[in-house]
C-alpha cells in the first residue's frame, strides 16, 4: 500500500490573511507548508509528496525537502480547487499505482505517524476525508487508485465531502492530522501538540509566545 499526496500551497502574499495580527504572517503560512510536507515526505506510507504552489521561492525550499513541485496554473473560478485538481491529475502520472491523498498546506504539528495512521484506515475506504479539528472542515481527502475525487474544500467542506461519498475517518479530535491552523488561537492549541521546526524556529526567533499579537 503506498499514496501519493498533493498538497496546494498559496504562498505569498496571500496566505492565512487571519493570522494578520501577529508579525511574520508571511512567513508562518511558508513555515505550516514547510513542516506539514516534511511530515508527509517522513511517512512510510507516503510514495511521494506533489506540491502545487505559484510561489516559486517556496517551491524550492519545499523541492529540498523532497517534494515534486507543480507550478500553479491560475484559472478562473475556485483557485483553490482547481489547484488540487492539477495536482491530482499530476500525480496521477507521476504514481498511477498508488492511492491518492489531499492535504491542506497548514498543519504545522503534522506527525508522520499521525499520517501513516490515517493512511492506513482510508485503505479500507474507497473514498473518505478526515474532518478537522472543528469538525466543520476537511484536512485530508482520499481516494483508492481508480477512484475519482472531486474536491470541494472551502466552507462547510466536511458536508460537502460527506455528500459526495466520502467516510469520515474515525481518528481523535487531538490528532495531529485534525489540526490546521487559520487563527492565533489555532496555532496556540497546535503548539501544545508540538510544532515542526520551521514554525517552532520562526516562532522562536520572533520571540513572540503563538497566539499573542503585538
Amino acid at each position: 500500500m503506498s499514496w501519493v499526496v498533493v498538497v496546494p500551497v498559496k504562498g505569498n502574499p496571500g496566505a492565512k490573511t487571519r493570522l494578520e495580527a501577529l508579525p511574520e504572517r508571511a512567513a508562518l503560512a511558508d513555515a505550516f507548508a514547510l513542516d506539514t510536507v516534511a511530515a508527509l515526505v517522513a511517512a512510510s506510507t507516503v510514495e511521494r509528496v506533489v506540491v502545487v504552489t505559484a510561489d516559486a521561492a517556496l517551491g524550492v525550499r519545499l523541492a529540498a525537502l523532497g517534494a515534486v513541485i507543480v507550478p500553479e496554473t491560475r484559472a478562473a473560478g475556485d483557485p483553490l480547487n482547481a489547484a488540487i485538481v492539477q495536482g491530482a491529475d499530476a500525480a496521477r502520472r507521476l504514481a498511477p499505482t498508488a492511492h491518492l491523498a489531499i492535504v491542506t498546506g497548514d498543519l504545522p504539528a503534522l506527525r508522520s505517524d499521525d499520517v501513516d495512521h490515517a493512511l492506513r484506515l482510508a485503505a479500507r475506504h474507497e473514498c473518505s476525508m478526515m474532518p478537522d479539528a472543528e469538525g466543520t472542515g476537511t484536512t485530508m481527502l482520499l481516494a483508492r487508485v481508480g477512484v475519482s475525487l472531486t474536491p470541494r474544500f472551502g466552507l462547510g467542506s466536511r458536508a460537502a465531502h460527506e455528500a459526495a461519498g466520502h467516510v469520515p475517518l474515525e481518528v481523535a479530535a487531538t490528532a495531529s492530522i485534525r489540526r490546521d491552523v487559520d487563527t492565533p488561537a489555532d496555532l496556540e492549541v497546535a503548539r501544545t501538540l508540538g510544532l515542526g521546526p520551521h514554525t517552532a524556529a520562526l516562532l522562536a526567533a520572533d520571540a513572540l509566545p503563538a497566539g499573542q499579537p503585538r
